[in-house]
């Protein structure tokens, strides 16, 4: 393996870097995102590159394709087959609604009314035969939702998480006269109880089938075109790559694979410079995702919600996003309170100081009036706003109401930004039972840096990693990410009366199914991890608690012990009175691929021969305690080893660093920045 490429497609820019493993070269590429066409975006930047496709050895790609697909319902039409008498389930959903208070809000399920069909067919919660399939009830099914113009079909009955026999053979007979190979067995894709989570996990998975599909192939054609002849793998939501010949199969697991991405390559950075516990910050122009990293493991999670009404209950990358990103705006809410987001400026227009008609405050602004970011580089040449001005915007907007200057205004949206980001990493760290001293804060992103060493203060976190390129951190994740697959089957009975032969079998199936999928798929691994998890609730509870097993064949005193150890630790709560219950069983099994010499990414040409060197000056920036004479650093001209103390401000290609004063630097051999946070700013 000599060349390989990772490319992460994002909203706005698709990212791309090069490993040349022979020369001992990286390079590196950020290109427009083409939306209509992805693909056209990742072959652009394949050549801003400089490579050509018939010399790569491989490329992984990361893609919002399905994200994007569902957020925009830029999806296929979808047609679905269910039980008689269970039409209505994914309409009438949960009790949840979008709004605390008052009887507001809509909900559009993912396939309308006239698009869900019933068949004759009964399983009970055993597994048993209740009602045989009506199979000619099957076809004429199928054949009217394919007249209906449906390009995806859905297979999803009653209990079939217990007993699939009956949605696999309506596959079957569904296959028979559907016109394309898109049919989603709901048990296929979720093998858990609760049919209205199973019918939206298969709802989901149709409806970005043919959108994923067809964009690989799009993309499979340009890269043969020139040249490229082997496999492609796609990052998938929970962290790991599969190949793109079977990604489509089971396209629901590609949702959020791009914060998974940059949670992966926090975890193989972290654990060669020697932190296996991490806390993910990556903050872009519009959100902040963060997630947790133990013993080198980023924490997953089935309980994501893409949007209201679409539960995704499938394994991924456990990543908590809140709207608070570069361009989210700063306002007066109708309380008469400030507050910072959800709402954002986006790319157009943008914050106020880009010049293209933004006229209200965002985080970027704020942190330009306080000296933060680079006057001469924000407010170009042909933008028609000056310094002055922005001030003014600043004090009109958010100072006169709260009866502030521009200085104080900016820093009241820093302090409030930063709350909010500190608060979404209290969700992953705290409410779950982890102390955030205990972790290190990875810091990634075009904004995630200049925020960083404020946010460890206000946690009491003692260290910031920051990596060579923050920008492409996400890139980078496709590149180190391993082969994985997730399965997850439902137990669903109470601790003292489960099987364990059961569980034991259930775990080596699992094992076998991921094992026969990494060998199907022809991907080169060096190594095999399993990872074994178990979900369980008391009884009578409706949420559940996800539980680490040491191994595959752990006992039933071990696996309860360790339920009563985490609830106590998430809830500081004992209930030996209630029986625990055993919900599902997860295996994670994982094909690691060789390891990739990632050489430093920083241009040893431009290194200086100390820290002095590498100043390019010094600017006035605030901090906590006031304004400060604070040196400018060329984070590229830093030699490696090198050493200094805060404050200080760091500039490069793709972000801004912010060093608080009394924060101590080193940067390691990588040409990572290792940072001590100051006891005295973790108050």
């Amino acid at each position: 393996m000599s060349k390989v490429i990772g490319c992460d497609v994002g909203g706005t820019f698709t990212d791309l870097i090069l490993l040349d493993e022979a020369a001992g070269e990286v390079r590196i590429a950020k290109v427009p995102t083409t939306p209509d066409n992805q693909a056209i975006g990742v072959m652009q930047a394949v050549a801003a590159a400089g490579a050509e496709c018939r010399d790569l050895s491989l490329l992984v790609h990361g893609t919002t394709t399905t994200t994007n697909a569902l957020l925009e319902k830029k999806i296929a039409l979808c047609g679905l087959i269910t039980t008689a008498g269970f039409r209505d389930v994914l309409e009438l959903g949960r009790r949840t609604r979008p709004n605390a208070y008052g009887l507001i809000g809509s909900f559009e399920p993912l396939v309308s009314r006239e698009y869900r069909l019933e068949v004759d067919e009964r399983m009970d919660a055993g597994g048993n035969v209740v009602t045989p399939l009506d199979e000619d009830g099957v076809r004429r099914a199928a054949r009217q939702l394919a007249d209906q113009g449906c390009e995806s079909l859905i297979i999803h009955f009653l209990h079939a998480y217990a007993n699939d026999a009956h949605e696999r053979r309506a596959a079957e007979l569904a296959a028979e006269v559907w016109p394309n190979g898109h049919i989603t067995v709901g048990s296929a894709v979720l093998a858990e109880f609760r049919e209205y989570e199973r019918g939206v996990a298969a709802s989901v998975n149709a409806a970005v089938q043919p959108v994923l599909a067809r964009y690989l192939a799009r993309l499979r054609k340009e890269l043969m075109d020139g040249g490229y002849d082997r496999d492609l793998l796609v990052m998938q939501g929970n962290g790991g790559t599969v190949s793109s010949a079977i990604v489509a199969d089971s396209a629901i697991n590609t949702v959020m694979s791009g914060p998974a991405s940059g949670v992966m390559a926090a975890a193989y950075t972290g654990a060669r410079i020697g932190f296996q516990h991490i806390v993910t910050y990556d903050m872009g122009g519009t959100s902040s995702d963060v997630g947790l990293i133990q013993d080198g493991i980023p924490a997953t999670s089935s309980e994501l919600q893409l949007e209201y009404g679409m539960p995704i209950h499938v394994p991924m990358v456990d990543v908590h996003t809140i709207g608070a990103g570069g361009g989210s705006i700063a306002f007066i809410n109708d309380a008469g309170m400030l507050q910072v987001g959800p709402r954002s400026a986006g790319a157009v227009p943008g914050p106020i100081c880009y010049g293209k008609g933004g006229e209200e405050p965002t985080i970027t602004d704020a942190n330009l009036v306080l000296g933060r970011l680079n006057p001469e580089a924000m407010l170009a040449v042909d933008s028609s706003v000056s310094m002055a001005r922005l001030r003014q915007c600043l004090v009109d907007t958010v100072g006169a109401p709260l009866d502030l200057d521009a200085e104080a205004a900016a820093a009241a949206i820093l302090q409030i930004a930063n709350d909010r980001m500190a608060g979404a990493i209290r969700m992953v760290s705290l409410a779950r039972g982890h102390d955030p001293r205990d972790f290190a804060l990875f810091a990634f992103g075009g904004a995630g840096p200049l925020h960083a060493t404020a946010m460890a203060a206000e946690l009491a976190i003692p260290k910031v990693l920051i990596p060579a390129r923050p920008g492409i951190t996400n890139a980078i994740g496709c590149v180190v990410a391993d082969v994985r697959h997730d399965y997850v089957n439902t137990v669903n009975q109470a601790m003292a009366d489960v099987d364990m032969d059961r569980v034991h079998q259930i775990l080596a199936a699992q094992i076998a199914e991921g094992r026969a999928t990494i060998l199907g798929e022809g991907v080169e691994v060096e190594d095999e991890v399993l990872v074994h998890a178990a979900e369980m609730q008391f009884q009578g509870q409706s949420h559940m608690l996800r539980i680490p097993l040491d191994s595959a064949v752990v006992g039933r005193d071990a696996i309860q012990a360790a339920f009563e150890e985490a609830y106590f630790n998430r809830f500081s709560l004992q209930l030996p009175e209630i029986r625990a219950v055993l919900v599902t069983l997860h295996t994670a099994v994982i094909g690691r691929r060789r390891e990739v010499a990632l050489a430093s990414l920083m241009d040893p040409a431009i290194r200086a021969a100390d820290v002095a060197g590498a100043q390019r000056g010094s600017r006035q920036i605030w901090f906590q305690g006031g304004w400060q004479e604070t040196p400018v650093i060329a984070r590229d001209a830093l030699p490696i080893g090198a050493r200094f103390t805060g404050p200080a401000v760091l500039e490069q290609l793709d972000t801004t660093i912010i060093i608080e004063p009394g924060n101590e630097v080193m940067v390691d051999d990588a040409a990572n920045l290792v940072i001590d946070v100051a006891p005295a700013f973790r108050s």
